[in-house]
C-alpha cells in the first residue's frame, strides 16, 4: 500500500487543481456561473466536473478502506455539490434567491481560497490511507 500512496496523493492533487482551475473566478457569483455553465449542459456533466469525489470513492473501494477520513471527504464533497446545485437552481434557474444572499454572491474571492481543496483533502486522505 505504501508504494501506491505517493501516486494516489499526486493524482488527488492534480484532480483538485483541475477542479480549482475551472471554478476560478473573482466573485462567488462567478464561481457559481462557472458551475452553471456545466449545469446548463447537463447536471451529470456538472457532477463529472468534480472528479475527486469519484477518485476518493475509487480509492476507498480499491484499498478496501472506509474510515473516518474517507467518510469525511465524501461527506464534504457531497455537501458541496448539493449546496452548489441548490444555489445554482435558485439563482440562475428560478431567479428566487434571498436578497441577503445576493450580497454574498458579489463578494470577492481571494486566490488562496482555491487552494483549500488541496490544503484540506490531501492531508485527510493521507491520514486515512497511512
Amino acid at each position: 500500500m505504501e508504494n501506491y500512496l505517493i501516486e494516489i496523493m499526486i493524482a488527488m492533487a492534480l484532480l483538485e487543481i483541475f477542479e480549482a482551475s475551472w471554478q476560478r473566478a473573482t466573485t462567488v457569483e462567478g464561481m457559481l456561473y462557472n458551475s452553471y455553465y456545466y449545469y446548463q449542459k447537463s447536471i451529470f456533466l456538472l457532477f463529472l466536473m468534480h472528479p475527486t469525489f469519484y477518485f476518493v470513492l475509487f480509492v476507498s473501494l480499491a484499498t478496501q478502506t472506509l474510515n473516518f477520513g474517507i467518510v469525511t471527504i465524501l461527506t464534504l464533497k457531497s455537501i458541496d455539490l448539493i449546496f452548489k446545485v441548490d444555489i445554482i437552481k435558485k439563482h440562475f434557474v428560478d431567479n428566487n434567491l434571498d436578497i441577503a444572499f445576493g450580497g454574498i454572491l458579489k463578494s470577492h474571492v481571494e486566490s488562496w481560497v482555491y487552494l483549500m481543496g488541496l490544503l484540506l483533502y490531501l492531508p485527510i486522505l493521507f491520514l486515512a490511507l497511512a
